[in-house]
Order: C-alpha cells, then structure tokens, then sequence
C-alpha cells in the first residue's frame, strides 16, 4: 500500500467510525486511539532500547519476551 493510499484509507476509515456519533463520542475515540498509538510507540521504544543486541549481556532479561 502507497503512503497516500494509507492516509485515505485512514481518513475514510475515521469517516465511518464518526458516522452517527456526538461529538462527545468522536472526542472520548480520539482519545483512546491517541492512546492506543502513544502506548505501541512506548511499546516500540522500549523494545528497541532493552532488545537491540542479543548478544549483549548487561540487558534486562524481564524486558524482552521471546
């Protein structure tokens, strides 16, 4: 998928999700879909900071499930 064709889908995907909520609904969404990528990026942070070297010993084993 083209970058441009993921920024349509997503635009379209958020039309549908709006349609037919309040504007209080569409608010609490944006707020839980910040949050959801705000958590995966953390989520992706840290794995590339405790995971990015196997080989090296000094890393938190309680940091990198396999």
């Amino acid at each position: 998928m083209q970058s441009c064709e993921l920024v349509l889908f997503i635009s379209s995907l958020a039309c549908c999700i709006a349609k037919d909520k309040t504007d209080e609904e569409i608010a609490l969404l944006s707020c839980i879909f910040s949050q959801l990528g705000d958590t995966l990026g953390t989520i992706s942070a840290q794995e590339a900071l405790c995971c990015c070297d196997d080989d090296d010993d000094d890393k938190d084993p309680c940091c990198c499930e396999d």
